[in-house]
């Protein structure tokens, strides 16, 4: 427990300080709390307070949230949002005091790590048999809920069609040296593609590709906003990234191009992750909260994933937003995702390998540098930075100290 504890506290120490590097912009890096809606009428027989810790940020879960309140509107919601590291740190301080009745992680490290020690309940949603056994927790302690594709962002008036990467792997040509972004090691996308990465390849192999990117001059953010807009503003050419936050960039510029990478012979395959939910153990309100999860399995719930972030749903037979590719139409990496999100502790090992302790904080925890600065450069996982963020990153340094 001691381990777990303070592996969380060493993640979310860095993790909070790179998510300073984000605006306001839709993404899954923000933080924020939304108040409760004032209490009317119940027609649906639950009622009461919701609490909902969640990793995705409030723009991305406030649809599903108010299509929820539609059905149960005298379900109170509180939202707090943050990175899943703070938040799973919460979870484990608040165990004999729980405060949150669910828990939304934007990828199946958290839940994986979290399940064993006791801060989930089992709960199966109503309809969770419709969704592919491979996402659903042992003992129904957590249910998967939407699934994404890494892939290979561009932007289009500085690269074509046929320049474009067509591999991961293609990342680390001297070409595109010093011209890539891509969220870095805090960030959940890339450790759930480092782990399937470990399951296709091995860890030597893996490692030699983290290295290749650094050798390339990649510059690593604290998440995939920043990225997509870096590209999109032709600050990079090449972005790494989920590939709904393609689909976010296009919406805004529409100057940007995606890449499914790995589909030709011999090659490793589309990789792709997922997002679950949870019922917290000792929930305060856990009707209000079963009536949550079972809403976001359903027909409607996954339907608004798929429309309002370009998700692909878990359920079967729900839509994707026009212009999302399916995911029959790609041959996809042969990775357990479940598997490779329960090895994370050979994830972050691997990752610490890479980089000195700094990828989880612990530089900064036991250290003291003055500033993100000095943190950042005993850091090989981020060798580059943009210089708009350091001293925003710096601010948000100074005022975590003081908390």
């Amino acid at each position: 427990m001691q381990t777990l504890k303070k592996l969380f506290v060493l993640l979310f120490a860095l993790a909070f300080a790179v998510s300073a590097c984000g605006g306001n912009a839709v993404s899954e890096e923000n933080a924020g709390l939304t108040e409760p809606a004032p209490n009317v009428e119940n027609e649906a027989g639950v009622s009461g307070d919701l609490v909902i810790y969640s990793g995705r940020s409030e723009p991305l879960l406030q649809p599903v949230i108010d299509a929820f309140r539609a059905q149960y509107p005298n379900v109170n919601v509180l939202l707090k949002a943050g990175s899943n590291s703070e938040l799973a740190n919460a979870l484990i301080e608040e165990k004999g005091n729980p405060q949150a009745d669910v828990f939304i992680t934007t990828e199946l490290f958290t839940v994986q790590s979290l399940a064993p020690q006791g801060v989930f309940q089992a709960y199966a949603p109503a309809g969770v048999e419709n969704i592919p056994a491979e996402f659903i927790g042992e003992g129904n302690l957590w249910t998967g809920l939407t699934r994404r594709a890494r892939v290979i962002m561009y932007n289009q008036d500085l690269v074509s069609e046929e320049e474009a990467p067509a591999s991961i792997f293609d990342l680390v040509d001297p070409k595109w040296k010093g011209q890539i972004a891509a969220a870095g090691s805090t960030n959940g996308g890339m450790q759930a593609q480092i782990a399937a990465m470990q399951q296709l390849l091995g860890d030597e192999a893996t490692e030699q590709w983290l290295n290749g990117l650094i050798a390339n001059e990649v510059t690593f953010f604290g998440g995939h906003t920043d990225v997509r807009k870096a590209v999109g503003a032709g600050e990079f050419k090449i972005g790494l990234v989920n590939h709904y936050y393609y689909h976010l960039q296009l919406a805004e510029t529409g100057n940007v191009g995606v890449v499914y990478p790995d589909q030709g012979e011999g090659e490793i395959g589309l990789i792709t992750n997922a997002t679950a939910a949870a019922v917290v153990n000792g929930a305060p309100h856990p009707e209000a909260a079963q009536a949550f999860l079972d809403f976001l399995v359903s027909t409607e719930g996954q339907r608004l994933f798929a429309e309002q972030n370009y998700e692909y749903p878990l359920l079967a037979g729900v839509a994707l937003k026009e212009g999302v590719q399916p995911l029959e139409n790609f041959r996809l990496a042969d990775v357990d995702v479940v598997k490779a999100a329960a090895n994370f502790r050979a994830a972050f090992d691997l990752i610490e390998r890479v980089g000195p302790a700094v990828v989880f904080g612990r530089w900064t925890i036991d250290r003291g540098p003055s500033s993100i600065v000095g943190a950042f450069k005993c850091c090989r996982f981020f060798p580059k930075i943009h210089p708009a963020q350091i001293s925003k990153m710096n601010r948000q340094v100074a005022r975590n100290a003081k908390k």
